[in-house]
This record gives C-alpha cells, sequence and structure tokens, in this order.
C-alpha cells in the first residue's frame, strides 16, 4: 500500500507509513502530475507539456522516458509507473492519494451539510482539512500544471473551511470556530459568508454590537471597491440580527451523551497524529494505536474520538481494559460499557443462550458507531478476536483500539505513536516553545507553579528534562509534578536515577501509570524470558546495535544467534525496540532511554556480565579496526558512516578497557580510531 501527499511538499509512504525518498523536482513534478490523474493515463504530450511547458528538451519524449525509470526504481515495490497507449498511469487508488481523498470527505461534508446533519459534516471536513501540510504541490509550483492545479485546490480549501464552520456553529461550536472565522476575515475582506458566519458566531457569544461592526464593515468595504451592496442573505443576517431573531445555534448535545471520560488537561501535540488517524478512521473499520507506555495512545484515541462523525450522535462507546485481570473478564466489560446507558443489557428477546456478541449486537444497534477498546496489550489475542466477531456480525461498527502492539487481523490499520518532537542543537526559548515535548512540560509546569515560565534561565534544563526523557508525555508529566519542590535544574541533575525521582504521579492514575518505574515494569512483565534477554543484553549498546552486533554480542547457550532476528522482531512488536533505517536496508536497534535504563538494571541484577563485555569490546575493536585502514582509501565516507553510526559503542568499550586497567586493549581501540577522530576534528 502506498500513500502520496501532495497537499504540502510532496511525500511518499510506502506501506502508509515508510518514507520512500523521491529525489529531484523534475521528479517530483512527474510523480505529482500522474498521480493527480486517479489511476488514468496521461499522454505524453500532456506530461512534457506539463513538465517542461513553452522550453521542453530537445528530446523531450527520451528525457521523459529517463525520468519514468528513474520514478519507477524510487517507486520499486510501493506504486507501479505503467506504459499505456500514447502515454503512462500511475497504479495507485483514488483514496491513496491525499487530493483525491480531500475532494471525496468535503464533497461528503457538504452533502451532509446540505442535508442537516452538521455533525456528521463537521468530522469529515474537519478531517479534509487535517489533511493538508502546507501549500498544495509547495515544492513543484514551478511546474508549468502546477499553478493552476493549486489554485484550485487553494479555493476548494477555503470552502471546506467556510463549510466546517458553519457546521461547527450549528452544533454550537461559536467558541471553537471563533477565532478562525476572525483570521478569515481578515484574510478575505470581501467575503460575504465569513462576514454573515462571523455575525453568527458573535451573536452566539453575546457580542451583538461587534456583530454589526462587521456587518457595517463589509458593507462599506463592499460600495467602496465594488460598488456594490450587500447580497440579500448577508442583509438577511443583519436584519434578524437587530431584531434579536438572529437564531442561536444550540449548545452540542454530544458532550451530556458522551461516553468518553472528561479530559482534566489540554491535549498538546499529535497535530500530525490525529490528522493521520482521522483519516484511517474514515477508511478502515478497525484502527489500532501502537506505541510504549507512556506515550499518550488513551489520550489521542479520545481526541480522535471526539472528532469522529459518530461522537455527534452519541454513538461513541469507551472500554477501559487496563484493569482486567482475566480474558473471561473482556465479554462483561464491553457489555458492560454498553449497558451503562441501556437497561438491556441482558435482552429478554434475546434469552439467555444468546452470545455475548450477539447481545453486544443488539445493545449497538444500527447505524455508524465507534467502540474503543483502550489497553489491550495483556489480553490481546482474547481482544482480537472479539474484534473480528464484532465487525463481522456488525457492519456499520469501527473499532478503535489502543495497545503496545498490533491486534494483528485482517483489515487492520496501525497508528504508530511514539515520542513527542524535541528541540534539536541549542534552539532559543522561542523556538524551543514550538517543540510538543517542550510545550507539554511548560503547559503541564504551569499548572504546579503558576508562575513558571520557559526563559533563557531554565532553557537549557528544561530541554535536557525532555531529551533524557525522550519527548514522552507521561514521564514529562511526571517531572514536572516534581515542580512542587524541586528547581527544573535540580530535576535534569537527578534523571540519572529517574525511576527513584519520578516516582509519584496522579493518586488516582492506573498503579501502572503513577511512578516512572511502574510504567516500564508493566510493559517488561509482558514479554517472555528469551526477549528479556536480548533486551537487557540491548541495553549495554548506547548507541543502538545491528543485527550483527547483537548475533555477536548477545549470543549465547541460552540466547542462540539464530532466534535474535525474531526475538527482536517480537520486541519491536512489542513498543520495547525501536528500528531506526540507516539505509541500504541496514535497521539499527534502539531502546527508548528510559526503557534501556531499566533494562540495564535488570541486566546488573539478572547477569554477571562479563562475558557480554568482553563479547562487546571483541566486536567493537575488530570493527575499528576492519574499518580504520578505509579511512585513507577511496572509501573513506562509507568508513566515516560506520565509526559515526557505532561512536557511542566504541567510546563505551575504550572506557571498558580504561576501567579494567587493560591497557592494551584501551592502546588497540585508541590506534584504531585515531585517525577517524583526526578527521572529526
Amino acid at each position: 500500500m502506498v500513500r502520496i501527499e501532495l497537499l504540502g511538499p510532496i511525500q511518499v509512504y510506502a506501506d502508509d507509513v515508510t518514507p520512500v525518498e523521491v529525489g529531484g523536482v523534475r521528479l517530483r513534478m512527474l510523480l505529482a502530475r500522474l498521480a493527480l490523474e486517479e489511476g488514468r493515463t496521461v499522454s505524453v504530450a500532456s506530461l512534457v507539456d506539463g513538465l517542461w511547458g513553452e522550453d521542453p528538451p530537445a528530446d523531450a519524449v527520451n528525457a521523459l522516458q529517463a525520468l519514468v525509470s528513474r520514478l519507477r526504481r524510487a517507486l520499486r515495490g510501493s506504486a507501479a509507473v505503467e506504459s499505456a497507449s500514447g502515454g503512462y498511469r500511475l497504479s495507485v487508488r483514488p483514496e491513496d492519494v491525499d487530493v483525491h481523498r480531500f475532494e471525496d470527505l468535503t464533497a461528503r461534508g457538504r452533502r451532509e451539510l446540505a442535508a442537516g446533519r452538521a455533525g456528521e459534516a463537521a468530522s469529515l471536513l474537519g478531517t479534509a482539512l487535517g489533511l493538508w501540510r502546507g501549500a498544495a504541490l509547495a515544492d513543484v509550483l514551478d511546474a508549468p500544471f502546477a499553478g493552476p492545479v493549486a489554485t484550485r485546490f487553494d479555493d476548494l480549501r477555503t470552502a471546506a473551511a467556510e463549510d466546517r464552520c458553519d457546521a461547527e456553529l450549528r452544533l454550537g461550536r461559536y467558541g471553537e470556530v471563533l477565532a478562525d472565522l476572525e483570521a478569515a476575515g481578515s484574510e478575505r475582506p470581501l467575503s460575504e459568508r465569513v462576514a454573515g458566519l462571523r455575525m453568527r458566531a458573535l451573536s452566539a457569544a453575546g457580542r451583538q454590537s461587534d456583530a454589526l461592526a462587521v456587518y457595517e464593515a463589509i458593507r462599506e468595504r463592499l460600495d467602496d471597491e465594488l460598488g456594490v451592496v450587500p447580497s440579500a442573505e448577508l442583509q438577511d443576517i443583519h436584519l434578524a440580527l437587530l431584531r434579536g431573531e438572529l437564531e442561536t445555534p444550540v449548545e452540542r448535545a454530544e458532550a451530556a451523551a458522551s461516553r468518553l471520560p472528561a479530559r482534566l488537561t489540554s491535549f498538546v501535540g499529535r497535530d500530525d497524529e490525529l490528522r493521520r488517524l482521522g483519516g484511517q478512521l474514515v477508511h478502515s473499520r478497525l484502527v489500532t494505536i501502537v506505541g510504549p507506555g507512556g506515550a499518550g495512545k488513551t489520550r489521542l484515541s479520545f481526541e480522535a474520538a471526539t472528532r469522529d462523525r459518530a461522537h455527534a450522535r452519541g454513538r461513541v462507546w469507551f472500554v477501559p481494559l487496563a484493569g482486567l485481570s482475566a480474558p473471561d473478564q473482556l465479554a462483561d466489560a464491553v457489555l458492560g460499557a454498553l449497558g451503562s446507558t441501556d437497561g438491556r443489557l441482558y435482552d429478554a428477546g434475546q434469552g439467555q443462550r444468546a452470545t455475548p456478541v450477539e447481545r453486544m449486537a443488539g445493545l449497538f444497534g444500527s447505524g455508524d458507531a465507534l467502540l474503543l477498546l483502550d489497553n489491550c496489550e495483556h489480553l490481546v489475542e482474547e481482544a482480537a478476536d472479539l474484534a473480528a466477531e464484532l465487525l463481522e456480525q456488525l457492519p456499520e461498527l469501527r473499532i478503535l483500539a489502543t495497545s503496545r502492539e498490533a491486534l494483528a487481523i485482517t483489515g487492520e490499520s496501525l497508528c504508530h505513536l511514539g515520542p513527542l518532537d524535541v528541540p534539536m542543537g541549542s534552539p532559543e526559548p522561542a523556538e524551543a516553545a514550538q517543540s510538543p515535548a517542550v510545550r507539554l512540560f511548560v503547559d503541564r509546569a504551569v499548572r504546579v507553579r503558576p508562575d513558571f515560565t520557559l526563559d533563557d534561565m531554565n532553557l537549557d534544563a528544561v530541554v535536557e528534562v525532555c531529551r533524557r526523557l525522550d519527548g514522552m508525555p507521561l514521564a514529562l508529566e511526571l517531572a514536572a509534578a516534581k515542580l512542587r519542590s524541586m528547581s527544573v535544574e535540580q530535576i535534569a541533575r537527578r534523571l540519572d536515577d529517574r525511576f527513584r525521582l519520578l516516582a509519584s504521579g496522579s493518586r488516582t492514575a492506573l498503579p501502572r501509570q503513577r511512578t516512572l518505574l511502574a510504567l516500564v515494569e508493566w510493559s517488561w512483565d509482558l514479554i517472555d524470558e528469551p526477549e528479556r534477554i536480548l533486551a537487557r543484553r540491548l541495553s549495554v549498546f548506547p548507541g543502538g546495535a545491528t543485527v550483527s552486533a547483537l548475533e555477536a554480542v548477545c549470543a549465547d547457550r541460552s540466547l542462540p544467534a539464530a532466534d535474535i532476528p525474531y526475538l527482536l522482531d517480537a520486541l519491536v512488536e512489542k513498543s520495547l525496540v525501536d528500528p531506526v533505517d540507516e539505509g541500504a536496508g541496514r535497521p539499527r536497534y534502539r531502546m527508548l532511554e528510559t526503557v534501556r535504563a531499566y533494562a540495564a538494571r535488570q541486566f546488573a541484577d539478572a547477569e554477571s556480565g562479563d562475558a557480554v563485555t568482553k563479547r562487546y569490546a571483541a566486536y567493537f575493536l575488530a570493527l575499528a579496526e576492519e574499518y580504520e585502514p578505509r579511512l585513507r582509501t577511496s572509501e573513506q565516507l562509507r568508513a566515516i558512516e560506520v565509526f559515526d553510526a557505532e561512536h557511542d559503542n566504541l567510546v563505551l568499550a575504550l572506557r571498558s578497557a580504561v576501567d579494567a586497567r587493560d591497557g592494551k586493549l584501551a592502546a588497540r581501540f585508541a590506534k584504531a580510531m585515531f585517525w577517524y577522530w583526526g578527521i572529526g576534528g
């Protein structure tokens, strides 16, 4: 499955998540031109004209063929560029290209709005607008075909934004759209529709005088600049406002009907994930948010559910599974959630012989519905079986699950959730404040100490806390809570003993979310002993490790080398290890720093470590001595890449030799790395 994004800088993803590099502006132009056609054939003449305009190369046909060949290589395994009669076509489904999804969603949203179904319209239009990442075709606007296309989509975006505001106003959400409407009014001061929406929103907020001022301002502009009077529709809104007859949107009814827990804190960051998740819920009936503990999977699911079309009709059910201790409690938990606002928990019409899934089907009833299954990881097989049965029996049901590993059933769409982005380099306070991790820390810090602000004095400490806690939301919240008794500088200095430091959280949270140690222990308890052995030994590598390094250092009688790739796969699936693509098919496996710190403690308690340390030093010394001569050959760049990637591991091996007072080994390491250090200055 390939995903192509044109609503912003052009991006391509294989398997919906893996970025595909499409280098060269002209190559991206060709990809965009083909992707716009929804799988239809584009003639050679049209492609040449669209890519070069009035100044084509001397041999335009061959130049185009060369571009097509390059594009085929770039997309290999993702999508095919096929030759057709007189042209080329991109074999991709319309729903896999964001511009086509955008058009489909906006058309559906407009139909729902016209039919008076404001909740569905707001959800569809919000999802559509969430697909935008910047200007359409942002990095290929110089292409002759791109200008008119980008203008068309910008116009559609503007209309969709106005439709969404209209839908939100009908739902009583005037406070949430008023700022957007004020900005739109500044950008498009002659737009009568925007003026009408602003007047309705201001009136609903009790600001009648401001609403009247909006009318007077646009009336004067229309007269001065265009010599026309306001439209009949805008005049009707003005007259209704003067008479006090302007309809006030009803307060949102879905808040009372919501079965989701009330949120007590603000939602920070995750804009991209929320946008992607909204699109997945439109196209998939089972979406699972997967990620490590403390990443904020539950909170993200709540935010996505409140924006879903089912929420406006009170058709969202939330089932927390974390408190369940046995598989046979799962069906009762779902039935309890369904029956909490429905007296037909055991429907007499079905009789006592009805299966749990049949009773659930009766309680769900007909119509679109969304079921949230939260924290499935310790009951993953049972949750998968139940989800499969429900989706088969209820064609209008969709399921949003959260788990540390996928449910792994047919049709499942995954939303991978990792840490929040942390600042890079040495940012200024204003720049650092844009980082989601810093924003979350500061937001939670202000709740503990209202006078807390991010400034030059505490910037370095805040950034260090965010980086050393990997940008993990729960860890940052626990750290911010320590500001009751410590300064942020003191918190940063004590992170070497993070499990002792972050040992107190909300008393009302789940036990495994009250401390950092309990959070990691919960994940650790869900893996079996061979996986624990590998995880413990992987913690020895500060710079992460390749498969070959793990096989050389970690394998012994208790852990055969042949098992390591499969155990790595299991640890990745359970969100304890992250694979990082280093190119050329060489993934590097890393742990989040908090998980690595816990695994290191387990390593120290469970193993002597001497044998692993010796194999570690031997492996990295051999690696350094192998690549050191290549630093003075044509292979220098490749050798530097290896030294760069393994530098932290090499330095640890060198320090271990020094600490062991093994002068011969330390000297060999220093000799092998001396030239690399010299090149690097």
